[in-house]
Protein backbone atom coordinates (compact mmCIF):
# COMPACT_ATOMS: atom_id res chain seq x y z
CA UNK A 1 0.00 0.00 0.00
CA UNK A 2 1.57 3.46 -0.90
CA UNK A 3 1.53 6.42 1.27
CA UNK A 4 -0.96 8.36 -0.40
CA UNK A 5 -3.09 4.99 -0.33
CA UNK A 6 -2.73 4.77 3.37
CA UNK A 7 -3.55 8.60 4.07
CA UNK A 8 -7.05 9.26 5.93
CA UNK A 9 -9.29 12.45 6.39
CA UNK A 10 -8.03 13.34 9.33
CA UNK A 11 -4.39 13.60 8.06
CA UNK A 12 -3.36 17.19 7.66
CA UNK A 13 -0.57 18.90 6.93
CA UNK A 14 1.71 20.71 8.74
CA UNK A 15 0.22 24.68 9.04
CA UNK A 16 2.58 26.11 11.43
CA UNK A 17 4.94 27.82 9.47
CA UNK A 18 2.66 29.89 7.11
CA UNK A 19 2.38 33.57 7.00
CA UNK A 20 -1.07 34.67 6.78
CA UNK A 21 -2.17 38.07 5.37
CA UNK A 22 -6.20 39.49 5.87
CA UNK A 23 -7.53 41.87 3.77
CA UNK A 24 -10.71 43.83 5.50
CA UNK A 25 -8.41 42.97 8.55
CA UNK A 26 -9.34 46.48 10.35
CA UNK A 27 -13.52 44.77 10.86
CA UNK A 28 -13.79 42.83 13.70
CA UNK A 29 -13.84 39.34 11.95
CA UNK A 30 -10.51 40.36 10.29
CA UNK A 31 -9.27 41.63 13.30
CA UNK A 32 -10.46 38.78 15.55
CA UNK A 33 -9.31 36.49 13.12
CA UNK A 34 -5.54 38.43 13.04
CA UNK A 35 -5.50 38.36 17.08
CA UNK A 36 -6.01 34.30 17.04
CA UNK A 37 -3.59 33.43 14.46
CA UNK A 38 -0.78 36.05 15.71
CA UNK A 39 -1.29 33.79 19.25
CA UNK A 40 -0.65 31.03 17.76
CA UNK A 41 2.28 32.13 16.58
CA UNK A 42 1.75 32.50 12.67
CA UNK A 43 2.68 35.99 11.20
CA UNK A 44 -0.09 38.11 10.58
CA UNK A 45 -0.32 40.93 7.92
CA UNK A 46 -3.62 42.90 7.80
CA UNK A 47 -4.65 44.66 4.58
CA UNK A 48 -6.94 47.93 4.06
CA UNK A 49 -7.22 50.21 1.28
CA UNK A 50 -5.44 52.87 4.13
CA UNK A 51 -2.13 51.87 5.64
CA UNK A 52 -2.39 53.88 8.27
CA UNK A 53 -5.48 52.51 8.99
CA UNK A 54 -4.34 48.71 8.53
CA UNK A 55 -1.31 50.16 11.08
CA UNK A 56 -3.75 51.22 13.94
CA UNK A 57 -5.68 47.50 13.83
CA UNK A 58 -2.28 46.36 14.34
CA UNK A 59 -1.51 48.15 17.13
CA UNK A 60 -4.42 47.62 18.85
CA UNK A 61 -4.14 43.89 19.26
CA UNK A 62 -1.34 44.80 21.47
CA UNK A 63 2.72 44.87 21.46
CA UNK A 64 4.18 41.62 21.46
CA UNK A 65 1.72 39.65 18.79
CA UNK A 66 3.69 39.38 15.42
CA UNK A 67 1.24 41.32 13.40
CA UNK A 68 1.89 44.24 11.42
CA UNK A 69 -0.31 45.90 8.89
CA UNK A 70 -0.31 47.33 5.13
CA UNK A 71 -2.18 48.57 2.39
CA UNK A 72 -3.88 45.59 0.73
CA UNK A 73 -1.39 44.83 -2.04
CA UNK A 74 1.40 44.48 0.37
CA UNK A 75 -0.02 42.41 3.07
CA UNK A 76 -1.32 40.22 0.24
CA UNK A 77 1.88 39.34 -1.92
CA UNK A 78 4.18 39.21 1.61
CA UNK A 79 1.66 36.34 2.65
CA UNK A 80 1.38 32.61 2.44
CA UNK A 81 -2.46 32.70 2.65
CA UNK A 82 -4.70 35.38 2.44
CA UNK A 83 -7.92 35.57 3.98
CA UNK A 84 -10.53 37.69 2.58
CA UNK A 85 -12.85 39.67 5.14
CA UNK A 86 -13.93 43.03 3.16
CA UNK A 87 -17.36 43.72 3.51
CA UNK A 88 -19.57 42.21 0.56
CA UNK A 89 -20.38 45.10 -1.27
CA UNK A 90 -16.71 45.98 -1.86
CA UNK A 91 -15.70 42.27 -2.55
CA UNK A 92 -15.74 41.64 -5.69
CA UNK A 93 -13.75 45.07 -6.68
CA UNK A 94 -10.77 44.53 -4.18
CA UNK A 95 -10.23 41.23 -5.73
CA UNK A 96 -10.15 42.22 -9.45
CA UNK A 97 -7.20 45.30 -7.73
CA UNK A 98 -5.33 42.31 -6.09
CA UNK A 99 -5.28 39.68 -8.91
CA UNK A 100 -1.95 39.84 -9.48
CA UNK A 101 -0.49 39.74 -6.02
CA UNK A 102 -2.88 36.71 -5.12
CA UNK A 103 -1.82 34.72 -8.29
CA UNK A 104 -0.70 31.59 -7.20
CA UNK A 105 -1.37 31.78 -3.59
CA UNK A 106 -4.38 30.03 -1.18
CA UNK A 107 -7.16 32.28 -0.84
CA UNK A 108 -9.78 31.89 1.72
CA UNK A 109 -12.58 33.74 1.29
CA UNK A 110 -14.87 34.24 4.57
CA UNK A 111 -17.37 36.77 3.15
CA UNK A 112 -21.21 36.48 4.18
CA UNK A 113 -23.39 38.26 1.57
CA UNK A 114 -26.35 39.28 3.42
CA UNK A 115 -28.67 41.86 3.54
CA UNK A 116 -30.68 42.98 6.61
CA UNK A 117 -34.71 44.29 6.94
CA UNK A 118 -35.67 45.71 9.72
CA UNK A 119 -38.05 43.96 11.94
CA UNK A 120 -37.34 40.84 9.61
CA UNK A 121 -33.43 40.52 10.73
CA UNK A 122 -31.07 39.14 8.34
CA UNK A 123 -31.43 37.57 4.79
CA UNK A 124 -29.13 35.95 2.17
CA UNK A 125 -28.43 38.15 -0.95
CA UNK A 126 -28.40 36.40 -4.25
CA UNK A 127 -24.93 36.20 -5.96
CA UNK A 128 -24.79 35.89 -9.74
CA UNK A 129 -21.84 33.49 -9.42
CA UNK A 130 -23.58 31.43 -7.12
CA UNK A 131 -21.46 32.63 -3.78
CA UNK A 132 -19.34 35.02 -2.48
CA UNK A 133 -16.42 32.05 -2.81
CA UNK A 134 -17.06 31.37 -6.25
CA UNK A 135 -17.00 34.97 -7.62
CA UNK A 136 -13.66 35.06 -5.66
CA UNK A 137 -12.90 32.08 -7.92
CA UNK A 138 -14.46 33.75 -10.78
CA UNK A 139 -12.70 36.22 -10.63
CA UNK A 140 -8.88 35.20 -9.46
CA UNK A 141 -8.53 32.27 -12.07
CA UNK A 142 -4.55 31.89 -10.60
CA UNK A 143 -5.29 31.50 -7.30
CA UNK A 144 -6.51 28.38 -5.23
CA UNK A 145 -9.83 29.56 -3.91
CA UNK A 146 -11.00 27.91 -0.58
CA UNK A 147 -14.07 28.75 1.51
CA UNK A 148 -13.99 28.86 5.45
CA UNK A 149 -14.06 30.86 8.29
CA UNK A 150 -17.98 31.82 8.21
CA UNK A 151 -19.63 31.25 11.00
CA UNK A 152 -17.04 32.08 13.99
CA UNK A 153 -18.00 35.06 16.14
CA UNK A 154 -16.09 38.16 15.66
CA UNK A 155 -16.74 39.31 19.10
CA UNK A 156 -15.31 35.65 20.59
CA UNK A 157 -12.43 36.12 18.87
CA UNK A 158 -11.56 39.61 20.06
CA UNK A 159 -12.41 38.77 23.62
CA UNK A 160 -9.48 38.45 25.50
CA UNK A 161 -11.37 35.95 28.10
CA UNK A 162 -11.67 33.18 25.93
CA UNK A 163 -8.79 31.13 25.66
CA UNK A 164 -10.41 28.56 23.75
CA UNK A 165 -13.09 28.40 20.19
CA UNK A 166 -15.12 25.81 20.52
CA UNK A 167 -16.55 25.28 17.02
CA UNK A 168 -15.76 23.29 13.74
CA UNK A 169 -15.05 25.28 10.64
CA UNK A 170 -16.87 24.17 7.78
CA UNK A 171 -14.08 24.36 4.75
CA UNK A 172 -15.09 23.97 1.06
CA UNK A 173 -12.86 24.02 -1.77
CA UNK A 174 -11.80 21.92 -5.58
CA UNK A 175 -8.45 21.57 -4.29
CA UNK A 176 -7.65 19.12 -1.61
CA UNK A 177 -4.40 20.12 -0.65
CA UNK A 178 -5.89 23.27 -0.56
CA UNK A 179 -8.57 22.54 1.48
CA UNK A 180 -6.45 20.32 3.71
CA UNK A 181 -3.99 22.96 4.87
CA UNK A 182 -7.04 25.51 5.29
CA UNK A 183 -8.29 22.53 7.96
CA UNK A 184 -5.23 22.47 9.43
CA UNK A 185 -4.65 26.34 9.75
CA UNK A 186 -8.22 26.45 11.46
CA UNK A 187 -7.11 23.92 13.78
CA UNK A 188 -3.97 26.56 14.52
CA UNK A 189 -6.62 28.19 17.10
CA UNK A 190 -7.52 26.68 20.30
CA UNK A 191 -10.78 24.59 20.17
CA UNK A 192 -11.49 24.94 16.18
CA UNK A 193 -11.27 22.03 14.04
CA UNK A 194 -11.30 22.22 10.15
CA UNK A 195 -13.83 19.76 8.66
CA UNK A 196 -14.13 19.12 5.11
CA UNK A 197 -17.53 20.54 3.46
CA UNK A 198 -17.67 19.60 0.03
CA UNK A 199 -16.32 21.74 -3.71
CA UNK A 200 -16.78 25.45 -4.12
CA UNK A 201 -20.43 25.17 -5.53
CA UNK A 202 -21.98 23.66 -2.02
CA UNK A 203 -20.36 27.61 -0.62
CA UNK A 204 -23.86 29.49 -0.84
CA UNK A 205 -25.60 27.46 1.85
CA UNK A 206 -22.60 28.20 3.78
CA UNK A 207 -22.73 31.26 3.58
CA UNK A 208 -26.71 31.96 3.88
CA UNK A 209 -26.50 29.56 6.89
CA UNK A 210 -24.69 32.91 9.04
CA UNK A 211 -28.15 34.48 8.41
CA UNK A 212 -29.61 31.75 10.55
CA UNK A 213 -26.98 31.58 13.60
CA UNK A 214 -27.50 35.73 13.76
CA UNK A 215 -31.50 34.89 14.39
CA UNK A 216 -30.14 32.38 16.80
CA UNK A 217 -27.92 34.73 18.47
CA UNK A 218 -30.26 37.78 18.73
CA UNK A 219 -32.63 35.55 20.10
CA UNK A 220 -30.49 33.74 22.70
CA UNK A 221 -28.22 36.49 23.20
CA UNK A 222 -25.39 33.78 22.42
CA UNK A 223 -22.67 33.68 20.31
CA UNK A 224 -23.22 30.30 18.49
CA UNK A 225 -21.33 28.60 16.18
CA UNK A 226 -21.14 24.74 14.93
CA UNK A 227 -20.01 21.63 15.98
CA UNK A 228 -20.37 18.45 13.52
CA UNK A 229 -20.81 15.18 15.15
CA UNK A 230 -19.63 11.19 14.90
CA UNK A 231 -16.70 12.71 12.85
Amino acid sequence: MTEQQQKTPYDLPDASGLSIGILGGTGDQGKGLARRFAIAGHRVAIGSRKAERARAAADDLGAGLPVSGAENPVAAGESDVVIVAVPWEGHKATLESLRAELAGKIVVDCVNPLGFEKGKGAFALPVEEGSAAEQAAAVLPDSRVVAAFHHVSARLLLDPGVDEMELDVLVLGNDREATDLVQALAGRIPGMRGVYGGRLHNAHQIEAFTANLISINRRYKAHAGLRITDV
